[in-house]
């Protein structure tokens, strides 16, 4: 099984299954990584925003424009910002290693 790797906001590193299929932001949640995903992965948030290491970002798809609007509402949006609910966990993504923000900014008000 593809693992993949957390970088929580102290800087640990953390080690996780990550079973193909899955979204970053549901791999998060079955490990219980603090990644809020307020939409329940709806793309109508930030909540789920994590910074992809440099190395990974070019091996991902390119984000569509619902999410390029959505990470203009992230909270620390740097150039290789991503949505956790948009990341699908394939074989390619073998370790993939992403960070999380130092906070989020939750648009919708809860």
């Amino acid at each position: 099984m593809p693992s993949m790797i957390f970088i929580e906001r102290d800087g640990t590193r953390r080690t996780v299954d990550a079973p193909v299929g899955l979204s970053v932001l549901e791999i998060a949640h079955k490990h219980g990584v603090d990644i809020e995903g307020a939409c329940e992965g709806s793309l109508a948030c930030s909540t789920c925003h994590v910074i992809v290491e440099p190395a990974w970002y070019d091996r991902l798809g390119v984000a569509s424009e619902d999410e390029e609007d959505m990470l203009d509402l992230a909270f620390g949006l740097e150039k290789t910002s991503r949505l956790g609910c948009q990341i699908v966990m394939t074989p390619e993504l073998d370790g993939l290693v992403v960070r999380l923000p130092s906070g989020v900014r939750n648009a919708q008000g809860g």
